[in-house]
């Protein structure tokens, strides 16, 4: 199992109002899909990710693509 963070700077054309970062996780087709699964709740439950697009390819291997919203946060005094 493979995870991949792409930077806060990818940006999709419908994204274009908000700001995203991106996480793909990528499964093989030797890879447990329970396991997969686990690690898909642990993201969302703790990292606040939210599942944007999951693939299966000819061959078994899944890839999943998580996103959440980059908040700007600005000093207060």
């Amino acid at each position: 199992m493979k995870e991949q963070f792409l930077s806060g700077s990818v940006e999709r054309q419908r994204d274009y109002a908000r700001q995203y970062e991106y996480l793909v996780l990528t499964v093989g087709p030797e890879d447990s899909l329970p396991e997969a699964r686990r690690r898909l709740a642990e993201h969302s439950e703790y990292g606040k990710w939210e599942l944007e697009r999951s693939i299966l390819y000819v061959g078994g291997g899944r890839r999943f693509w998580l996103r959440r919203k980059v908040y700007s946060v600005q000093r207060t005094f």
